[in-house]
């Protein structure tokens, strides 16, 4: 499943990803900021799940995903430098818009405590280099200096679950996706509400 998610979301361009992050960004109530010029928008479960991108103005973009039950929950640990090195191979332009930032719901910060720096923390980092989605060099070497699969500990497949890449992206989809979670309990006028709602939110996000 993670790399058939994987595979779908670098068949997405950049606009339709971009598109995506927004609607589900209102659709969950968060709160989308901008960040040097970078558009951030975020997606989490309230159970300690979270996916959260930046998308900046050169066409490119920064994707991390955090499941707290994972062997890559850093933030657990405390470990600064091995969060630090997680980042590495990312442009640093892309890092800059994670490194000493004010704390947020999805992203709290690991700090140095030599030095003070502060970086958000994430279990799987990803980037956008204008062409294609890439998986953090230092990210990769982590996985493999522990022996973690890089998708499936990073929490990818269910972190980006709500963004249906490789599937239809509708207000119906998403409605359909919630009730097979039991979030109407079969209450059909709360059904339709739900979805009155969401199809305000594409109607206005395009």
């Amino acid at each position: 499943m993670s790399e058939e998610i994987w595979a779908a979301l670098g068949a997405t361009s950049l606009d339709e990803v971009r598109r995506r992050a927004a609607v589900i960004d209102a659709i969950t109530d968060s709160t989308p900021i901008t960040v040097d010029g970078a558009e951030r928008f975020a997606w989490n479960d309230s159970g300690g799940q979270s996916a959260v991108w930046y998308f900046t103005p050169d066409k490119r973009a920064l994707l991390l995903t955090f499941d707290h039950e994972s062997d890559l929950n850093l933030y657990a640990e405390e470990d600064y430098s091995v969060q630090e090195a997680l980042y590495a191979g990312v442009p640093e332009h892309l890092v800059a818009l994670v490194r000493d930032r004010p704390e947020n719901y999805e992203s709290l910060n690991l700090v140095d405590a030599e030095t003070g720096a502060a970086i958000h923390y994430a279990g799987g980092v990803f980037w956008f280099d204008g062409k294609q989605w890439r998986q953090a060099e230092g990210f990769l070497e982590h996985c493999r200096r522990e022996g973690l699969d890089p998708l499936s500990e990073s929490g990818f497949a269910y972190c980006l679950g709500a963004y249906r890449f490789g599937e239809e992206f509708t207000p119906e989809a998403i409605v359909e996706d919630r009730a097979a979670d039991g979030w109407y309990e079969d209450d059909d006028a709360e059904r339709e509400k739900a979805l009155a709602g969401i199809r305000e939110i594409f109607a206005r996000l395009g």
